[in-house]
């Protein structure tokens, strides 16, 4: 069902609110208001009773999609429920009323937070510090890449060359040319994982760094990370981990003890902040004992003033690579992750990654016989499904499989990506996520395999039960194709 817009509703002279007169000499509004500025007609505003006000905006929340909804099966992007308490406590009044400007004098416990969650983040990889300041995943990438750029040139080293495995993220090939990296790509072999003898073969003295994520965006976990740390580190490279998949290995594993020097974390998936629509995220950095000197500042230290514990940031860190954020970083979320932490514990924070596993390997076998599995199995948190059999055989591709999910009720998971995988489906259903919803999603996928084979037609023109249908990809490209050739 469609709703109407505000204006369509709209009757002439009803009114949500009047308010009386005022015993108070109101300003001409010529001198509040600059008369450049003033309209020149009245606005067209919608006339409307505050009832219905109301409900058309609720109405229009019901079909919003939102996790407080159903589940978000994006691979990469661990779209989890996020605690309600965690936004309360975030919203408590001493930190919502903090201005980044106060004294730190005034600021003690924000900072003592900070400086506890860089500990816990810490604990968690198995890095020697943290820096909270990025503000996200692909910020922190930048972060950890401008850290590399810095400890070469402070040994002298002059290397413009950053490896990157075929199945990253889109963002460690950006993140890398905006540092005015050139990037090579190392292949992945049958298995899914980094290919030993193409990174050989491209692990030369110019670069500087391999950039991987573990486990890798199929969710498999990287089996020879003993001996592509070996390599990489013969050759003076550094070694950098893309953290967003964190949440397979937290209290299991540690990036730094399998020797990572650089690891970028994703609060706002891992550690509980709802993300999306453009915030708000954080994307703290973490690294090895040689590469504390280049962090960003200010530094979050502690020390003692007059027998207390006392927390001051430092500015005075000559080797830095300088300022990434005007302050410290989107606070908010650091609140969210700190409580979450506390509120786990070690015991809980191990058991987010066993459940993550454990729902991602349940859902694969409930699909596996239905949709190709590129890769060997078990996974670790996600996995990558592969939609050729349904395109092969009745012409339906893994994008009508994913707007066909809409009408089930069910937000797509992540499509065509990694790019090494053929018609992907990409599925992670996080630890949050009970059996009878994962059962729901693998119930409709199940549904929608059958219907390619019985009526394709249906599955190539959903959505149907969506207030907007199926966009017109055929003129939508036509379209931007115009723009592209400097048409629009």
């Amino acid at each position: 069902m469609k709703e109407p817009l505000i204006f369509d509703l709209s009757r002439k002279g009803r009114r949500g609110i009047c308010f009386g007169t005022s015993d108070t000499p109101l300003r001409p509004i010529e001198e509040l208001i600059p008369g450049n500025l003033m309209r020149r007609e009245p606005a067209d505003l919608p006339e409307i009773p505050e009832s219905e006000v109301v409900r058309h905006f609720i109405r229009l929340s019901g079909l919003n999609y939102h996790v407080d909804k159903n589940m978000y099966p994006l691979g990469s992007c661990t779209m989890k429920y996020n605690p309600k308490i965690n936004d309360a406590v975030s919203d408590l009044r001493g930190f919502t009323s903090m201005h980044p400007l106060q004294p730190a004098e005034t600021a003690q416990g924000s900072l003592r937070l900070m400086y506890e969650l860089s500990g816990m983040l810490a604990e968690i990889a198995g890095m020697a510090a943290v820096s909270l300041q990025p503000a996200a995943g692909a910020h922190g990438e930048l972060t950890g890449i401008l850290l590399i750029k810095k400890y070469h040139e402070s040994n002298g080293s002059k290397r413009n060359k950053l490896l990157v495995v075929d199945s990253a993220h889109g963002t460690n090939p950006a993140s890398a040319a905006i540092a005015n990296y050139e990037t090579i790509s190392v292949a992945s072999n049958a298995d899914g994982r980094t290919d030993i003898d193409d990174l050989k073969a491209k692990l030369t003295p110019d670069v500087a760094a391999l950039m991987l994520t573990n486990p890798n965006t199929l969710g498999l976990f990287e089996k020879d990370i003993l001996t592509i740390e070996k390599l990489v580190h013969e050759n003076g490279s550094l070694l950098y981990m893309d953290g967003a998949n964190m949440n397979a290995l937290m209290g299991i594993t540690r990036p730094g003890d399998m020797g990572f020097d650089i690891v970028h974390y994703n609060l706002h998936k891992t550690f509980s902040a709802p993300h999306g629509g453009g915030g708000p995220g954080s994307g703290p950095v973490g690294v090895c004992e040689k590469l504390v000197p280049f962090l960003p500042v200010p530094v979050i230290e502690k020390t003692e003033k007059a027998g207390r514990l006392y927390y001051s940031m430092n500015m005075n860190k000559p080797q830095s690579i300088g300022r990434m954020m005007t302050f410290y970083g989107n606070f908010s979320v650091l609140v969210r992750a700190y409580a979450y932490i506390r509120m786990l514990g070690a015991e809980g924070v191990r058991r987010v990654s066993e459940n993550a596993i454990l729902n991602a390997n349940y859902l694969l076998s409930r699909l596996l016989e239905t949709f190709e599995l590129p890769f060997p199995k078990p996974v670790m948190h996600e996995f990558c499904l592969s939609g050729d059999r349904q395109k092969k055989q009745h012409n339906v591709r893994t994008l009508d499989i994913a707007k066909r999910l809409l009408d089930y009720g069910f937000h797509a998971p992540t499509i065509y990506f990694p790019l090494i995988v053929s018609e992907a489906l990409m599925i992670e259903p996080t630890e949050t996520e009970t059996i009878e919803t994962l059962d729901a999603f693998a119930d409709a996928l199940l549904a929608i395999a059958d219907e390619a084979e019985s009526n394709p037609d249906l599955v190539m023109n959903a959505p149907t039960k969506t207030p907007v249908g199926r966009l017109d990809e055929a003129q939508a490209s036509r379209k931007l194709n115009i723009c592209y050739s400097g048409g629009c």
